[in-house]
């Protein structure tokens, strides 16, 4: 039997322009096991090709200095995801279904995009099990004067079924037929990992973020930020939840304020740490979304954004945490180059804790990306 899922932040497919599957000129666009999943037939379910978004970056999607900003790349990324998880969903006969986001793996933001630069967006499934759905994505960025084409994105993103007919009933995902055994059990173990570190989250979903009188510069008070936003029609879909992209754009904004303030210099994403959505945000909400520095390298730095929402108009429900994640920036010259992070000055032993667990992630990711250490799956 299958553990229950996690509650989820509604994602349903927007109009945005897909199509049955890639064709040859955009092979470098289909996510690493694309192929594969496009290969799994039988007589359970018939898994969807590969999709494909394209959109020109304008001026509204980029900071100052012309970089897009990171949560956009998100949004459009679980708008991607969220097209082909529907889709499969309801590729049965049987109750009508709607894919919300409950979780973003690490994503790395490998090249910058930039204002005039088309992104180029692909999705396919690549796991299933009983209540989710596993979709991995890739972005390119093409300058479209040149035809260069540089990929900036890999993600992988895990998708439930909610019924329509009631948001708070999760159904069964249908099967897919796997080309390979290894296959499936590569997903299994892909699946059983994110399932463990989404539950080990948990125990933070109580720690907020408390303001400070007069903080000194290069503390974690000094540049720790809140936007509060009232959820309306527009960031929701059709039965009333908020888009899981509208939220991580949100949660992208809030960091990249907490990073500039530390820093007072251009700022970019260069990777975003797993996000977990603990529940479901509903229309009429007011959410808090609030960031705060909890580690710095000597190039990088790591800000927690912790989203709460406030059911305001339901006496009957008190504020929640609804989603969490660690965000890491880099400090930018304006010539484009690597500057050197104001190192963080940890005051309170709760913060000297944080600044611990952040610089143990850190020594993680980079032995990692050594090769020291074999990647978790």
């Amino acid at each position: 039997m299958a553990p229950p899922p996690p509650s989820p932040s509604m994602a349903p497919p927007g109009p945005i322009h897909s199509a049955p599957g890639l064709p040859d000129t955009c092979a470098l666009l289909q996510p690493p096991a694309a192929a594969a999943a496009a290969s799994m037939s039988g007589p359970a379910a018939e898994t969807p090709s590969a999709i494909q978004i394209c959109r020109i970056m304008r001026p509204d999607d980029a900071n100052v200095a012309g970089n897009v900003h990171g949560g956009t790349i998100l949004k459009m990324i679980e708008e991607a995801g969220a097209i082909i998880s529907t889709r499969h969903c309801n590729s049965q006969n049987g109750e009508r279904c709607v894919a919300a986001l409950a979780r973003v793996e690490r994503t790395d933001f490998l090249s910058p995009m930039c204002i005039g630069e088309v992104a180029h967006v692909s999705a396919g499934i690549t796991y299933t099990s009983k209540h989710s759905v596993e979709v991995q994505v890739n972005v390119l960025s093409e300058n479209i004067l040149t035809g260069t084409k540089k990929l900036t994105n890999k993600a992988t993103l895990w998708y439930v079924p909610l019924s329509l007919k009631n948001v708070d009933k999760v159904l069964e995902v249908p099967p897919v037929v796997y080309s390979r055994q290894e296959q499936e059990e590569e997903g299994r173990k892909r699946y059983e990992a994110q399932k463990l570190e989404r539950m080990e989250t948990k125990w933070r979903n109580g720690d907020i973020v408390q303001p400070v009188l007069n903080p000194e510069p290069n503390t974690v008070s000094y540049s720790q930020s809140s936007l509060i936003h009232l959820v309306g029609p527009s960031d929701c879909t059709l039965h009333g939840f908020v888009h899981g992209g509208v939220t991580m754009k949100l949660m992208d904004e809030v960091a990249g304020i907490v990073a500039a303030r530390h820093c007072k210099t251009n700022i970019v994403t260069a990777s975003v740490d797993a996000i977990n959505f603990h529940d479901k945000i509903r229309k009429g909400c007011v959410i808090t979304i609030s960031g705060r520095m909890t580690f710095t390298s000597n190039k990088s730095m790591e800000i927690e954004v912790l989203v709460d929402a406030d059911p305001v108009v339901d006496n009957s429900q008190k504020r929640y945490r609804a989603a969490s994640a660690f965000f890491t920036y880099v400090s930018l010259s304006q010539e484009g180059k690597p500057l050197p992070v104001p190192q963080l000055v940890p005051e309170t032993e709760d913060e000297k804790k944080r600044f611990e667990e952040g610089k143990g992630r850190y020594l993680q990711m980079k032995a990692k990306r050594q090769g020291q250490v074999e990647p978790q799956p």
